[in-house]
Formats: C-alpha cells, structure tokens, sequence
C-alpha cells in the first residue's frame, strides 16, 4: 500500500501479552520429609503445589538395586528409570534426583516469568505440556506426582494468561482499528468541505503520520481503512488542484485586465482636460478593484506602473492648478479695481455716459478672465449691484420720457444679438465661464430690450 507501514497482527499479540502478569504466589518448600501435597488437578490462581527438592535426600523418592538398576517410586509402585554401574549407588541415586531438580527448576522459571509477565504465555503453556508429557517416562528420581501437580498448575495459569492476553489483543486490535476509524472520518470530511487549504494538507500529513503509528489492525480492516483514506486524500488534492488552477486563470484573466487599465492609465497621464480625466482616474480605479488579484509579482509590478501614471497627471494638474490659482489671484485683484472705478458711475450726471460706461466696464471685465471660485460670488454681486443701479435709472428715463425709442430698441436687440453671438462663440470652444458671462450679459440686455419695446407699445 502506498505510504503505508502496517505493523504484523502479531505486534498487537506481543503488545497484549505483556499486558498480562499472572499472579504466581511464591512457591513454599516442603519441610523434610514432607511429602507432595496437591495433585493433578491444581487450577490457577489457587496456591501453587509445593515440590520438595529430590537431591536433599533421593532415597526417600528412589532406590538402587544389587544389579545397579534405578527405580523411581511413585502412586502406582514402583518404574524402573535406568542403571548406574560407575560407582556407588547413592551417587547413581543423587545423579537421577538432580535431573529431577533440573525439571523442577524450568518448571519454577516458567512460573516465573508468567507472573512478571516478560514471556510469552502461549509459548509457557507449550513448554509446560511438553514437561507434563515427559513426566510419565522421565529418567528422573524426586516426587514426580508433586511435580505433576505443580506442572498442571503451571498449564492451568498458562491457560489463563492466554485468555487474558488474547481479551488484551481484541482489544487492542479494536481500539486501533476505532483510532483509523476516526482518522479516516476526520480524512474524509476534510476532503469533501474544507477550502482552507493550506491547513487541511498540513493535518492530512499528520494524520499520515499517526496512521503509520497505529499497528495491530487485522489485514482486511486495515486494507479496506486505508482505501477509504486514500481516496478521501486524492478527493481533496483534487479538489485543491482544480481550486487552485480557477485561481491561476482568474489571475491570469485578472493580470490581462489590468495591463489594459494600466495602459489606458499611462495614455491619460498627459491629459491636459483636468476634470474629464480625474473622473476617468477615477473609474479606473474601481475597474482595478473590480478586475481582482493577479499573480503577486505581476500584481505589484502593474500597480506600481499604474500608480506612477496617476501621481504624474495629478501633478501635472496640481502644478497647474497652482499656476491656475496665481493667475486668478491677480484677476481678482484687477476686478476688485475695475469695480472700484464701476462704483463711481454716476447715472443722474448723464445715462447715456452712464451707459457706455458700464458697456465698457463689462467688456473689461470679461477680458480679465476667471477668479478664484471662493471670490465669484462676492464679485459677480458687485458688478450686478452696478448694472441694475444704471439699468434702473434707464428704467426710470423711459417711464418718464421715450426719445429715440425705436433707435433705443435696435440699439438694445443688436447688443442681446451681440452677446448671443459671443455666449454660442465661448460654447463651442468649450469655454463654459465665458458662454455663461455672455449669456448673463445677453439676458441683462434683453431684460432691457424688453422694456424699451414695451415704453414703444406703450407711449
């Protein structure tokens, strides 16, 4: 399986195992001349049999006949066991209950280590039946039916230990198999709803990695385990993939899009129209906005080229804004003069002169040109305060008499022609201020037109 380390079934037998210590009650040595005292049907967990050591004195479990044949003594008489023909007889004796000694103390190591539990308790019932089959035919001379007892408590405990450690194995197993589980379910929905990317692929690995440590699964759980999680991995790097490659386009679509903005922006910088191009200025940048995120290096690059556009024509302009604002300073400075002269016309010292006079005042007063917004107001009401102090002293000769009315009459609709003639001028050549002055003034002199036609209709 890719990427996967499945530890054998038989680590999660060990690991159960050494879960599982027998209790072994130490074993209490007969006092001499204490015979066995348990039997074959010793059960574990009860105290184990005692077994007298043989080599303290074998002729209470043996003897040694004229012709050097040995015999064990048992519940059923006497078994001939072997011969001793290479000294004594007591030393023959000694040897055979020395082997018995031997079997007794591989007996006590089995015990032993069933009750540390540092040995394999399959293995301990294995060797403990192989001495219990041994017994019936043994060259041996010691209490064979006291070792027969403790042998079978041995299997009896052995027996129990198995038990346990296979409980501990299932249990094992399943705990380990309940952790995949949950790893794969976590795997799982990571791959079917998570969109944060970055994070989801980081616990993926981890949960590659705690997989790995978790052993003791059977083959066939773990196998079909594992492809639930493969596949819940290659659903999500799927999903990643294709996220990601929408994205690369979207920025590429994005990067196009901007390049176009940034071009058009570079083509406006030296715009001279201030108002139409800051408005486009300004559309562009909700275009940008709107075009979203390119691939970062791009991304920065166009920025860059398209902020250097904008700062360069808005300098541009507020450089001319400044030579602008210079300019109308001086403006309103001659147009403060020119309505300081205007104030001195005096309509009851001639209103013919009085007239010309203002004629000439706001023919001067359009050549001066513009004046700082904040000033307009104020300046524009002076001139106006002027012009209706002699138009209603025209008003007021032509309530009281109409000489040269009809010349008055022309004379006044060639003027409002003039003006209509000099607003329609200023409107074409896109001069607004002006086209509104000449159509004020327009409107003045058809006010005046007005009234010099109805004193004709009149008289």
């Amino acid at each position: 399986m890719t990427d996967q380390e499945t530890a054998p079934v038989d680590g999660v037998e060990q690991a159960a195992a050494e879960q599982v210590a027998t209790e072994v009650t130490p074993v209490p040595q007969p006092e001499a001349g204490q015979s066995s005292g348990g039997g074959a049907g010793a059960t574990a967990g009860s105290t184990p049999p005692p077994v007298p050591v043989a080599s303290d004195d074998p002729t209470r479990w043996g003897r040694v006949d004229e012709a050097g044949k040995v015999y064990v003594k048992g519940e059923d008489g006497e078994r001939e066991v072997g011969s001793w023909q290479a000294g004594e007889p007591a030393e023959g004796l000694a040897h055979f209950a020395r082997r018995f000694d031997d079997m007794r103390t591989e007996v006590e190591l089995l015990e032993a280590r069933l009750k540390s539990g540092a040995g394999d308790p399959k293995q301990a019932l294995t060797s403990a039946k192989h001495v219990r089959d041994g017994l019936t035919d043994a060259a041996v001379v010691g209490d064979l039916a006291a070792l027969r007892a403790r042998v079978a408590h041995v299997i009896a405990t052995a027996e129990k230990a198995v038990d346990k450690a296979k409980v501990a194995r299932d249990a094992a197993r399943a705990e380990s198999a309940q952790r995949k589980q949950a790893l794969v379910e976590e795997a799982e929905t990571l791959a079917n709803e998570s969109t944060q990317w970055k994070s989801a692929g980081d616990r993926l690995r981890a949960i590659l990695d705690e997989w790995k440590t978790i052993r003791g699964v059977d083959r066939k759980t773990d196998e079909q385990l594992w492809r639930r999680f493969s596949k819940a991995r290659d659903a999500f790097n799927r999903r990643r993939g294709a996220h990601f490659a929408d994205l690369d386009r979207q920025r590429a679509t994005a990067k196009t899009r901007k390049q176009e903005l940034v071009d058009e922006a570079e083509a406006l910088a030296g715009s001279d129209d201030w108002g139409v191009t800051a408005g486009r200025y300004k559309d562009l940048m909700v275009e940008w906005k709107a075009a979203g995120r390119a691939p970062k290096e791009s991304d920065d690059a166009l920025w860059q080229a398209f902020r250097a556009a904008q700062d360069k024509f808005f300098a541009r302009r507020s450089a001319a804004f400044d030579e602008r604002d210079a300019e109308f300073g001086t403006n309103a400075k001659l147009k403060e003069e020119l309505l300081a002269e205007a104030e001195g016309i005096d309509p009851g010292a001639g209103l013919e002169a009085a007239r010309n006079a203002l004629y000439k005042l706001q023919e001067r007063w359009d050549q001066i040109g513009k004046v700082p917004r904040e000033r307009v107001r104020e300046l524009e009401g002076r001139l106006r305060s002027i012009e209706e102090k002699v138009r209603g002293a025209v008003d007021a000769q032509w309530r009281r008499t109409d000489p040269e009315a009809e010349a008055r009459v022309a004379q006044f609709r060639e003027r409002v022609t003039q003006f209509e003639a000099q607003a329609a001028k200023a409107r074409s050549a896109g001069d607004k201020r002006r086209a509104e002055q000449a159509e004020a003034q327009a409107a003045q002199w058809r006010e005046w037109l007005a009234a010099a036609e109805q004193a004709v209709a009149t008289r």
